[in-house]
């Protein structure tokens, strides 16, 4: 089974998806057989290397909300992500333009490593605040989960991997994904946002059952079963 996850690295809501998600699938029965596959998505394509101001103004500005209705709003973030154990400092966030940190997420899956680049990611983002827009900030980050030194120079030193990106979008337009997080299991089922692990282990389960049908095995013994009238009981 394949779980397919669009998803941004200064999405707020991308980090806490990306955890229900983990925590439901440790809960699957089957979870051995399911494939993780990250797509990239960019919240804001025109975003500059690193945005300046703090996250409160910038939320302010781009919803039409007052300072202290942006504050209230972050405080509600930061406190469901801390229901699932992850802390968030907005304080120190430096989002920005997150093109070269996806394309180093499709480098990463060539090594079997995006989860792992993924978590570093986000967690480079929302907990250290970490430029994530800056090739030099991201090039440890991606020796540090695994990959050669040598090829990730090579990807930061190219457009490698760039077309990989525009796939992912276009693919998530053709599918109508229009915020993230977004799951799709098998290209059968979509779940929109950080839904809770009860949702995600729900559709799970829902998207194993209907692709594989109950297969009915019978004895040679054609009267090893009831029929309606000829059933002694």
């Amino acid at each position: 089974m394949k779980v397919e996850i669009w998803s941004d690295v200064v999405c707020p809501f991308c980090y806490i998806g990306k955890r229900q998600f983990e925590r439901a699938l440790a809960r699957f029965e089957h979870r051995d057989e399911v494939v993780v596959a990250w797509r990239s998505f960019e919240l804001d394509a025109g975003a500059p290397a690193e945005r300046i101001g703090s996250q409160v103004e910038h939320l302010a500005t781009k919803y039409g909300m007052s300072l202290a209705e942006a504050q209230a709003a972050q405080d509600r973030v930061q406190a469901s992500a801390a229901r699932v154990d992850l802390f968030f400092d907005f304080d120190r966030a430096r989002p920005g333009n997150t093109f070269t940190a996806h394309r180093l997420v499709h480098l990463a899956a060539d090594h079997g490593l995006s989860n792992e680049m993924e978590e570093r990611l986000f967690s480079a983002t929302f907990t250290e605040g970490l430029a994530i827009g800056d090739p030099e900030v991201l090039a440890p980050l991606a020796v540090e989960v695994g990959i050669p030194v040598v090829e990730v120079d090579r990807v930061l030193g190219s457009d490698a991997y760039a077309d990989a990106v525009r796939a992912d979008e276009d693919d998530a337009r053709s599918l109508g994904v229009s915020g993230v997080p977004f799951f799709v299991v098998d290209r059968a089922f979509g779940v929109s946002g950080a839904q809770g692990e009860e949702v995600l282990l729900e559709v799970l389960q829902r998207a194993w059952a209907e692709a594989r049908p109950l297969s009915v095995v019978t004895s040679g013994d054609p009267d090893a079963a009831c029929d309606d009238g000829s059933c002694a009981v």
